[in-house]
């Protein structure tokens, strides 16, 4: 008989600082985000440790009273001798989650105190990012973030680790030598230069190819962008029919998707997902998956997705423009695609919300991924967008020319064919450069 092992659960508790210039929804707006990224690492939070404080304590991060606090609750002892435990059989935790990038001393100095690892959100979205990625570029870029956040850090390491990080001598006891911190440094510069000189060849590489496909094929493209978990992956699956991860958790996906639109239209539009957007998402790590970005910087069309259901949409809206901004994709054409309206309540609800979301933002597009009617509707608005660039020419193919048939409706719309003894005449309608091609194939057959 084969006895199935349970898999052990892993617990965390969550805490966090709330400074002055913090309203109290943006606090719990950011709290509720990290226990979802905690949920994406397979953490179930019980508890939630929060303080308000003019600035972070410069030693540990919180107050020595709340941090006394949460190493009661942690080690399941009293906090006051005269207090008894309530809960002898507490599950452990395995890790404290700050919602703020903390420096090396004062996790280090932290974690000492309450008896327990401590995680700081970047830590834990370097994380999500290293288990998630697939391609070899985005392998690269999660390799380049995490010892760059490494590198400060190994001071803390190494006096946790006691002599052994101390400075060695030179060879044959003269000169200074160089500690293992220093050596580990080097190493870690050495390995950032070489990711960064294999980013660039993968850029270079993928921008080729990107040139050749559009110059061969003349795809127009679209690429989604927004907040993490907005709905992105849903609406890309029904664009294109295609099979893509939906789940139901922060950076689910990290690599950039690219399908054609489904049914194929004319011009071919290409769809690609992007890597969603968070708060505070760290500099450098903005910087290092730049790439994965890259599509909406060559795309025509951005489709930023917002979820509409989150009372907090509008700080979506500021993260995604802000981050757009910094990589030089907000002059992109942008159609704003509020989804997810299905999770807004009854009907009614539905309704009111929607009027609300037109008023304020009049050119968006109130909708559900989940709703064929709409998919279909979003789908028409983007063909009309690509197709405001095309003009209509008209050719004469002769019967010993139909070899030229099939490409005619590949490239571009049949609006008029009609023929008689001599062959058949096409009135099209399709992207300069097609209709230039076609001329240039038919000047050959003459």
């Amino acid at each position: 008989m084969q006895i199935e092992v349970e898999e052990k659960s892993r617990y965390a508790v969550v805490a966090a600082v709330q400074l002055p210039s913090v309203s109290d929804n943006e606090f719990e707006s950011s709290l509720s985000e990290l226990r979802e990224l905690a949920k994406t690492l397979g953490y179930e939070v019980i508890r939630t440790f929060v303080q308000k404080r003019s600035g972070f304590d410069m030693t540990a991060y919180l107050g020595a009273g709340k941090r006394q606090e949460i190493r009661s609750f942690v080690s399941n002892e009293p906090a006051e001798p005269e207090e008894i435990v309530a809960d002898p059989d507490s599950r452990e935790i395995d890790v404290i989650l700050v919602d703020h990038e903390i420096s090396p001393s004062q996790a280090r100095n932290l974690e000492k105190e309450v008896g327990c690892e401590v995680m700081d959100r970047t830590m834990v979205i370097l994380e999500i990012f290293h288990r998630n990625a697939r391609s070899r570029a985005a392998r690269a870029q999660v390799e380049i973030a995490r010892l760059g956040y490494m590198a400060p850090r190994l001071r803390e390491a190494a006096k946790l680790a006691g002599p052994q990080g101390r400075q060695r001598s030179g060879v044959g006891g003269r000169g200074g030598g160089e500690s293992h911190t220093e050596l580990d440094r080097r190493k870690i510069r050495d390995r950032i230069a070489e990711l960064q000189q294999e980013i660039v060849a993968m850029d270079a590489e993928r921008k080729t190819q990107r040139a050749r496909r559009q110059e061969r094929q003349g795809l127009a493209g679209v690429a989604l962008v927004g907040y993490t978990n907005a709905g992105k992956s849903t609406l890309m699956r029904a664009l294109t029919g295609s099979e893509v991860l939906v789940a139901n958790k922060l950076f689910a996906t990290l690599d950039t998707t690219v399908r054609a639109l489904h049914p194929e239209s004319v011009p071919r539009v290409l769809v690609s997902d992007t890597v969603g957007f968070i708060k505070n998402l760290p500099h450098g790590l903005v910087a290092s998956f730049k790439s994965t970005l890259d599509e909406a910087l060559d795309a025509s069309l951005l489709l930023h997705v917002i979820d509409a259901s989150d009372p907090g949409f509008e700080r979506q809206l500021e993260v995604t423009d802000g981050v757009l901004e910094e990589i030089g994709a907000h002059v992109v054409p942008r159609l704003r695609i509020f989804n997810k309206i299905d999770h807004v309540g009854d009907a009614a609800a539905q309704a009111e919300r929607e009027a609300a979301l037109r008023a304020q933002y009049p050119d968006c597009i109130v909708m559900s991924a989940r709703r064929p009617d709409d998919v279909v509707k979003l789908r028409q608005k983007i063909i009309e967008f690509f197709q405001q660039g095309l003009v209509e020419a008209e050719f004469f193919l002769p019967w010993s020319a139909q070899q030229l048939r099939g490409g005619i409706y590949t490239s571009c719309q049949v609006l008029e064919e009609r023929s008689d003894n001599e062959g058949a005449f096409f009135r099209i309608r399709g992207e300069p450069n097609a209709i230039k091609n076609l001329r240039k194939q038919f000047s050959q057959t003459r």
